[in-house]
């Protein structure tokens, strides 16, 4: 066969395979493409590792344990959910602070200036149901 024959062979089965993307109820659809270094993620701490981890404030002073990490729905901001006070999980407060507050310092979770006090003083945060 010839090279144009085969191109239109290619071409006659290639067509119906054709992917048209799909419009919910006609709405256009954007996707945003963002390249992702691996790298640097490939070394970063994976929430399933950091759960239950010792908060510490910036004098070693551990005061709370980081019970979960929540993803708000409308703005996407990342907080922790640090358990202060109690003992052995009883009668324990759970407190949102933003993660960005924060640090990892040798593989340790620092909150610079925090204390027990400071966290007990926060609204209490309840899961929602």
């Amino acid at each position: 066969m010839t090279k144009g024959l085969w191109l239109t062979v290619a071409l006659a089965f290639a067509a119906p395979m054709t992917v048209v993307p799909a419009h919910a109820q006609g709405a256009a659809q954007t996707v945003i493409q963002y390249k992702v270094d691996i790298a640097n993620v490939a070394v970063g701490y994976r929430a399933s590792k950091v759960i239950g981890a010792t908060v510490i404030n910036d004098a070693g002073d551990k005061i709370g344990a980081l019970d979960d990490l929540i993803v708000t729905r409308s703005d996407r901001i990342l907080y922790a959910i640090v358990s202060v006070g109690g003992f052995l999980g009883m009668g324990d407060k759970l407190v949102a602070i933003p993660f960005t507050n924060l640090q990892f310092v040798n593989d340790k979770i620092e909150l610079p200036g925090g204390s027990k006090e400071f966290l007990k003083g926060l609204p209490t945060f309840t899961y929602a149901k």
